[in-house]
């Protein structure tokens, strides 16, 4: 469990970090679970800080992590939100999987999703994990990753 000391250190270092940026974020909600502290951000002009398929935004999430775990002995991960960025593309990750499911049982053919980061792999990956008609599987290598829907029984 992150400790509430944890939790203050990590929003107090991304605050700095933000306003040394010059990006006029504003912190609006920090929270934290078992291993992860989720910090979210407003700011103007997000996608600059975004980048191309949230690359930017990943890297600043470990620049941020990265100067953080100097402060602090407890183990944990950050999870940068900009503008909800992160969470908007959850849910369309969610809805990616849930039709290119529904399409691998109609037409009965596997279908390959675009290349994508691991996280984006996980997502579609839980979103399609309980449903009994579907098997999902990663392959590829490096950049050109990505997940398989297909017909299947676990």
């Amino acid at each position: 469990m992150i400790s509430q000391e944890t939790k203050t250190i990590i929003e107090t270092t991304a605050k700095e970090f933000l306003d040394k940026l010059g990006a006029g974020a504003r912190i609006h909600n920090v929270s934290a679970d078992d291993s992860t502290v989720s910090v979210e951000v407003t700011m103007e002009d997000a996608q600059v800080f975004i980048g191309d398929r949230g690359r930017t935004l990943l890297e600043i999430q470990h620049l941020l992590q990265a100067m953080a775990r100097k402060k602090i002995d407890e183990r944990f991960y950050i999870s940068l939100d900009i503008n909800d960025y992160k969470k908007r593309k959850e849910e369309y990750l969610r809805d990616l999987a849930k039709t290119t499911a529904d399409e691998v049982v109609l037409l009965k053919q596997a279908k390959e999703l675009p290349p994508m980061p691991a996280a984006e792999r996980r997502i579609i990956h839980l979103a399609l994990q309980e449903r009994e008609d579907i098997v999902t599987d990663s392959m590829g290598d490096g950049d050109s990753r990505r997940v398989v829907v297909k017909l299947g029984v676990k």
